[in-house]
């Protein structure tokens, strides 16, 4: 499989991946995505180049999404995290058909790799507050609880990280990305 940065034009179909998404959830009894994500902030993310898919050839839909940015949230992350190099997980999504392959995990080892080579120490995530099938799923791929917010207007409150660290383990073909400042 390879990993591409998004475009604008892929904005219908990062939205489909959360919608589906979170009819999957609604299913496993979560709310977690029920409320839409403004698109705007998902085309910001992309004219960042932080917005990646997952493809199983350039030209096939997208298997998976992942965000991977700096973006560390100041209600869950304190100053002295914050100061530290990290790069962060977000809106990981895989489509259902590949669902039970450990495609999330496979990317998770992708982002940490991307990290590593980006020279940051950690790789973090925060999840649905309310999901402890997901905290689960990210403790069994290394990732360690930090804190969970008690703030109510965080509803994705449950921070983890797991040290950044090369990796070709993932199998995930990034040739066709611009190459990160500072990697070999």
């Amino acid at each position: 499989m390879i990993i591409v940065q998004a475009e604008l034009a892929d904005l219908p179909r990062l939205v489909k991946f959360r919608t589906d998404s979170a009819a999957w959830l609604t299913k496993l009894g979560t709310d977690q995505w029920a409320k839409p994500f403004p698109a705007d902030h998902l085309a910001q993310s992309i004219r960042n180049g932080e917005v990646f898919l997952v493809k199983e050839r350039l030209r096939s839909d997208a298997a998976a999404t992942v965000t991977l940015d700096r973006d560390a949230d100041p209600r869950l992350w304190t100053d002295g995290e914050r100061a530290e190099d990290a790069l962060y997980v977000h809106k990981l999504s895989v489509d259902r058909q590949y669902a039970g392959m450990d495609l999330g995990g496979r990317i998770l080892d992708w982002c940490g790799d991307r990290a590593a080579k980006a020279g940051a120490r950690w790789l973090r995530l925060d999840a649905w507050t309310t999901n402890p099938r997901l905290h689960s799923y990210y403790r069994d791929h290394g990732f360690a609880h930090v804190r969970t917010s008690a703030d109510p207007s965080v509803v994705s409150g449950w921070a983890a990280q797991r040290p950044a660290a090369l990796s070709s383990e993932h199998g995930l073909d990034d040739s066709l990305l611009p190459r990160l400042a500072g990697a070999d």
